[in-house]
C-alpha cells in the first residue's frame, strides 16, 4: 500500500501553491455563472436515494453531511424522508439559490470547505456522508483526496456510510472525447469540452451556456483532476475507509470501465472490528 501510495503521489505532481489558488478562483467563477440554472443542467436524480436507503436502510432520523451540495436538490430530497442534513458547498451563489428555493427545517446549508470537515463537525457526528456531482475531482491533487477521504473517516460514526460520485476517469483518458454528451431543456444547452493537459492528469473543462429565450451564451472554464477508480480505491484505504465498492451508476449496476458513471461506497468500521 505505501509503495502504491508513493507512486500516486509521484504520478499525480501536486501544483505549486499559485497555481491552486487561480484554480480556486476559477472554479468559483464558473459555479456562479450557472449557479441559477444548476438544477435545470443537472436535475435531481431519484435512484440517488434510492442507493443511499440500500446502503443505510430507512433515512428517517439519519444524520447526513452532503459535501458540494450545489442548488440542495439533494439535500431537500433527504429532509424530505426526515434525515436530519447538513449541505455544505464553496460557492455562495449556488448556496444562496438552496437556501431560497429548497428550505427545509431539517436542511441546514453551510459555507465550507471540503476539506475541514473534520475541524468544522468533530468526530462521529454523521450516520452517512455523500459527495455527489462529479464535486471531488475539483481537488487538484491527491493528497487533498485523501484528506477528505480522512476527514469524512473522523466525521462518521462507526458503522457509517460514505457514497461518492464522479466521471469514470479510466474511459474518458482512454477515449480522450474532446465533447462530453450534449445537456438540452426547453430553455438551456449547456455543451462541454475537454482539453487534455499533456503528462499529466489535468483536464481543462470549457463550458457553453446558452439561454434560449434571450439568446445569451455564458462561457466559462474550470479545471479538474482525472482520478482513476484504482487510484480512488488506494486513497480511501488509506485514509482508513473500508468495504469500498465501485458501482456503474446509481441504479447499483456493477462497474465497468467502458461505463461513464463512477459510484463508489465504502464504511467507517463497527467499534468491535476495530482492534
Amino acid at each position: 500500500m505505501v509503495a502504491g501510495f508513493l507512486r500516486l503521489m509521484h504520478e499525480y505532481e501536486s501544483k505549486n501553491h499559485n497555481a491552486m489558488i487561480i484554480t480556486n478562483s476559477l472554479q468559483d467563477r464558473f459555479y456562479s455563472s450557472i449557479a441559477a440554472y444548476y438544477s435545470e443542467i443537472f436535475p435531481f436524480n431519484p435512484s440517488q436515494v434510492s442507493l443511499m436507503e440500500q446502503m443505510m436502510g430507512s433515512l428517517q432520523g439519519k444524520a447526513i453531511l452532503d459535501v458540494g451540495c450545489a442548488s440542495g436538490e439533494l439535500a431537500y430530497q433527504l429532509a424530505l424522508r426526515e434525515a436530519k442534513v447538513t449541505a455544505i458547498d464553496l460557492n455562495k451563489s449556488l448556496l444562496a439559490d438552496a437556501k431560497e428555493k429548497r428550505f427545509h427545517e431539517n436542511v441546514t446549508y453551510q459555507w465550507a470547505n471540503m476539506l475541514h470537515i473534520a475541524r468544522l463537525f468533530g468526530s462521529a457526528k454523521f450516520d452517512g456522508v455523500v459527495c455527489l456531482g462529479n464535486t471531488l475531482v475539483h481537488l487538484m491533487n491527491p493528497m487533498q483526496m485523501r484528506d477528505f477521504f480522512s476527514g469524512v473517516l473522523t466525521v462518521l460514526r462507526p458503522g457509517g456510510k460514505f457514497m461518492l460520485q464522479i466521471l469514470n476517469y479510466d474511459k474518458i483518458f482512454a477515449e480522450r472525447p474532446a465533447t462530453l454528451p450534449l445537456i438540452e431543456t426547453p430553455s438551456v444547452r449547456f455543451e462541454r469540452n475537454y482539453v487534455y493537459e499533456e503528462g499529466t492528469r489535468e483536464i481543462d473543462f470549457i463550458t457553453r451556456l446558452t439561454l434560449k429565450q434571450s439568446g445569451e451564451v455564458i462561457d466559462n472554464q474550470t479545471e479538474l483532476l482525472g482520478i482513476g477508480s484504482a487510484d480512488l480505491t488506494l486513497l480511501m484505504d488509506v485514509a482508513g475507509l473500508k468495504d469500498i465498492k465501485l458501482f456503474g451508476g446509481f441504479d447499483g449496476s456493477p462497474f465497468s470501465k467502458d461505463k461513464l458513471p463512477l459510484v463508489i461506497s465504502a464504511s467507517k468500521m463497527e467499534k468491535h472490528e476495530i482492534r
